[in-house]
């Protein structure tokens, strides 16, 4: 089994699997006579393949228990899927390269603060959604259209949270 320790989740270290999405480290200018502040274009939506569209998303997770336990990880071959929590919740986020296989020494576990979201790239393997504490509500955006957008890959990990 694979034993990983989730980190902090920086942009820096996040950078080979996709972007953290965050408005505290973003550009923005204002907007509606200045009462919004807009966070403009913060990562790019990859939709590739057949009648290939963005689509957004609510997403409901119940919370995890630690350590986390996986037998897989999933990716999604013909999009981007980006995940923000809607109410600071804190997340696990378990990501390998993209490839037809993983390299367990390639694997790699953060944990949010609750203001940070993700947006794996097309093709990056990852967990399944892992809520910390309580119930998670996320928007979702990523890929609808044809073809098959999901795949599994077997793999025992168990996951802790570092300092």
């Amino acid at each position: 089994m694979l034993e990983l320790t989730a980190h902090p989740l920086t942009a820096e270290a996040f950078a080979p699997f996709g972007e953290v999405i965050d408005a505290r480290s973003s550009a923005s200018f204002p907007i509606n006579a200045g009462r919004t502040q807009r966070h403009h274009d913060l990562v790019p939506i990859e939709t590739l393949g057949d009648n290939a569209r963005p689509m957004i998303s609510l997403f409901v997770s119940q919370p995890i228990e630690l350590p986390l336990t996986l037998s897989f990880l999933e990716r999604h071959p013909l999009g981007s899927q980006a995940f923000m929590p809607l109410h600071e919740e804190r997340f696990i986020i378990v990501v390998a390269p993209a490839g037809d296989s993983i390299d367990p020494a390639e694997v790699r576990a953060f944990v949010t603060d609750g203001r940070q979201g993700v947006n794996y790239r097309a093709g990056t393997w990852h967990a399944i959604q892992s809520v910390l504490e309580r119930e998670g509500e996320f928007l979702v955006v990523d890929r609808g259209g044809d073809g098959n957008n999901c795949d599994e890959y077997p793999l025992e990990i168990r996951v802790t949270l570092g300092e």
